[in-house]
């Protein structure tokens, strides 16, 4: 049995959890609580990020690296193309995917988590203390809001310009590369979850997301095209 230490509301997570259920891999899950559980983490794979991949006595760490492995591991349905030329798309867009757009969906969601307390407290680890989360939950809107003011709105405005670019991109094709889903589709989707999540994170979450994008009507076909490509993979 393959075995994913994990966050929870880690893009790179959902990018391999869209992956597993892409090659239909059955997998355990180990919620890895940050801090102490890092430790464990650490001492499986040589460092504290995630994901983690455990197969047998082999260790794979980084979501790229993981999704290549699980690629030789089942080849079918192959989520890179044999062409060289898609394929080359297919590894451009999925590193675009886990680096400009990763840093810009990560600061969109830092502000939106300041401002609502609901989002702040669903994004803490399912184990922990009932007091920390309310705590989270009540700590004063004003005082976090500080943390938006830091923020580069310049990356903000180039998010919104890159999902207008994926919005018209997704209307006139059902892949982002080639007839067929690809490992590009998965790692773009996996950073849209951090933006709008998906019903796969359950509530509080699910339905919630960044003002502005998240219930942007000229972005709604990239969040229906996420949610078509989620359904196709037997995911809520």
């Amino acid at each position: 049995m393959l075995e994913l230490h994990q966050f929870r509301h880690s893009a790179f997570c959902e990018k391999l959890r869209l992956v597993l259920a892409a090659k239909r891999l059955p997998y355990a899950v180990v919620e890895v609580v940050p801090g102490l559980g890092q430790v464990q983490v650490l001492r499986i794979s040589g460092q504290r990020q995630v994901p983690v991949l455990v197969d047998g006595a082999e260790v794979v760490a980084d979501s790229s690296a993981i999704a290549l492995h699980l690629e030789r591991l089942q080849p079918e349905p192959a989520l890179l193309p044999a062409d060289p030329a898609l394929r080359a798309q297919v590894l451009l867009l999925e590193d675009w995917a886990d680096t400009a757009l990763a840093a810009g969906a990560r600061l969109a969601l830092v502000q939106a988590a300041a401002a609502d307390p609901v989002l702040r407290a669903g994004l803490l680890p399912e184990a922990t203390p009932a007091p920390l989360r309310s705590l989270t939950a009540a700590l004063p809107g004003d005082l976090l809001r500080g943390v938006g003011q830091v923020i580069d709105h310049g990356g903000l405005e180039q998010l919104r310009r890159n999902l207008e670019q994926l919005c018209a991109l997704v209307q006139g094709q059902p892949y982002l590369v080639g007839e067929a889903l690809t490992l590009a589709d998965l790692a773009v989707m996996g950073q849209l979850s951090l933006l709008r999540f998906p019903e796969s994170a359950g509530a509080p979450l699910a339905g919630r997301g960044v003002p502005g994008l998240a219930d942007d009507p000229q972005l709604a076909p990239l969040w229906a095209w996420r949610d078509r490509l989620g359904a196709q993979l037997g995911r809520p």
